[in-house]
């Protein structure tokens, strides 16, 4: 006959497997550079000065 398993332990070793793909899933969607994350910023704070140059007296023109 096979070999008996003890489920909990089959369970939680499944668990572990599918949190370790996760978080390398996580790690390519979410991670980056100081560098790429300072440029993003930058971008960021250069488009809001720019909406901000077209505003009429601190309001929206609209």
């Amino acid at each position: 006959m096979g070999e008996t398993i003890n489920l909990k332990q089959f369970k939680k070793r499944a668990e572990r497997d599918r949190s370790a793909k996760q978080a390398e899933t996580n790690r390519a969607r979410f991670g980056r550079s100081k560098s790429e994350r300072a440029r993003d910023e930058q971008r960021e704070k250069r488009a809001a000065e720019l909406l901000n140059q077209h505003r009429l007296n601190g309001e929206d023109a609209s």
